[in-house]
């Protein structure tokens, strides 16, 4: 195979010749630059150079073998260049946002002084995490109302605790599609891990398997599928996989069958995210960046021309460009039954209706979710949509099982979805945060920190198990609580 050096890639940098180094190999990319979900300018701003720290931390080890065909990759550098490209790393200044986070990290706490999710978030992981990172993980759809009001709508639903009844023996473990739990909660799909932390999805594979809980994979991992399934303790440590359907069935197709040949247990299909959100933090963090690095120097080139809109995409909307949006509940659950016998759960149901026609499309499961408030704005909240469920169609969950995520941070939040029917909660940016902050420890941290607050939930109401709640233990009120307070 041939050896380039660097001066030889840099000569193809356009649009019509586009090389990139990385980790040292050489790709000719000029076929894709537009098929580029992110945008052909993503690329161009790397043509002809190495693009290696960019690319790695969000495409798994596999992305390039499956995107580009076998004579795109054109050979590797040559040991004088990989040498100078070596050197060039060890000499390069450290930019603004990498000194914070090295500060940052130095004044961590040590993890036993997390004692809630809201300290593992505010407290570090947002400090620690670099800011493109942490603009990706916080963002949320427009004004953040649906975010604030998934958070706010659990404050309006109290306890009536029964009192006097035995509760020493109380076991917090259940059971999720015939999968046993040590708690009803699972780690939700969620994008990009080792924007985090180097180890991404590694770390949430690790820590579900320590605390004896479940996780589900993003279609758009850091990781490959098969990295994350080689990182189980065994092929018996179950895995779930949220689907994005991509608008070309025979690809689709081949990574459905891809994770089952892995040993994956479930197709989570995601529903509620077929275009990109508007989510401005996101979209706006380069700006930000690019302000934060010059420290207003770049004022002095500004000028009054209008250039155009700017890149509404962002880090969040480039992984979906490429969803299908004609899925219908007639096509799309069939052909998936006709690829796979996996259970199929409907991640992103948003009203009754839908639930409805879950069921009676006959799929294992709903999630209740509105994306965690990142897609549409003044979407309901998923609590409040379980809480109509229980009281129109309480049939369904005796159909399907029926999980909820979104703004879950106390123990007293899974209770009263587990008390309104939900079989279990998912939580995703927690767990992001959480490996992001302390790696996989910090998993393992946050779920016993919600095991213990469920255990105390639980003891309080004067259950001793998970199938003792019921709705009757849950009353909605019509005012609002105050809001959440630190001490």
């Amino acid at each position: 195979m041939e050896k380039f050096t660097l001066e030889q890639v840099a000569e193809h940098k356009t649009t019509t010749s586009c090389w990139v180094i990385i980790q040292n190999n050489v790709y000719d990319v000029t076929d894709f630059l537009f098929d580029h979900p992110g945008g052909a300018n993503v690329i161009l701003r790397y043509a002809g150079q190495d693009a290696t720290a960019a690319y790695v931390p969000i495409h798994p080890s596999d992305a390039l073998e499956k995107t580009l065909a076998p004579e795109k990759y054109l050979g590797s550098l040559n040991s004088e260049s990989i040498i100078r490209l070596k050197e060039g790393g060890k000499n390069k200044v450290q930019t603004r946002d990498e000194l914070r986070v090295e500060e940052a990290v130095k004044s961590k706490p040590p993890l036993k002084r997390i004692i809630n999710v809201e300290d593992m978030e505010e407290e570090v992981a947002k400090k620690v995490l670099p800011y493109k990172a942490m603009a990706y993980y916080a963002s949320t759809a427009d004004d953040s109302i649906t975010h604030f009001e998934n958070c706010r709508a659990f404050s309006r639903f109290f306890f009536h605790p029964r009192v006097m009844t035995p509760v020493s023996g109380c076991d917090t473990s259940t059971t999720i599609l015939s999968y046993k739990s040590s708690i009803p909660v699972y780690i939700s799909g969620a994008a990009l891990a080792r924007l985090g932390h180097p180890l991404g999805e590694v770390n949430l594979t690790r820590g579900a398997h320590k605390t004896g809980i479940l996780q589900m994979v993003s279609s758009n991992s850091s990781l490959s599928y098969a990295e994350i399934a080689a990182a189980r303790a065994s092929r018996d440590q179950p895995l779930f996989f949220q689907l994005y359907k991509h608008r070309n069935d025979t690809t689709a197709e081949k990574r459905i069958r891809e994770v089952e040949a892995l040993g994956y247990n479930a197709i989570f299909l995601t529903v509620d995210a077929l275009v990109p959100g508007n989510r401005e933090l996101d979209i706006r963090s380069s700006n930000y960046l690019e302000d934060f690095e010059n420290q207003d120097l770049s004022a002095q080139s500004k000028t009054d021309v209008d250039e155009g809109e700017a890149d509404r995409l962002g880090t969040a909307g480039g992984l979906v460009v490429n969803n299908d949006t004609d899925m219908t509940w007639q096509k799309t659950i069939p052909w998936i039954r006709n690829i796979t016998k996996l259970p199929i759960v409907i991640k992103g149901v948003q009203c009754v209706q839908d639930a409805v026609l879950a069921c009676e499309a006959g799929c294992e499961g709903i999630v209740l979710s509105n994306h965690g408030g990142r897609q549409l704005e003044y979407s309901l909240p998923p609590i409040e949509l379980l809480y109509k469920i229980q009281q129109q169609r309480p049939d369904v969950f005796e159909k399907t099982e029926v999980y909820i995520d979104g703004a879950i941070r106390r123990g007293t939040d899974v209770v009263k979805a587990l008390c309104l029917g939900a079989k279990a909660v998912g939580l995703g940016r927690t767990f992001l945060y959480a490996q992001s902050a302390y790696g996989e420890a910090g998993v393992v941290h946050v779920v016993r920190i919600l095991q213990r607050e469920i255990l105390f939930v639980m003891q309080s109401l004067g259950v001793q198990k998970i199938s003792e709640l019921v709705p009757q233990m849950v009353e909605r009120v019509d005012w609002q609580a105050a809001s959440r307070a630190k001490l």
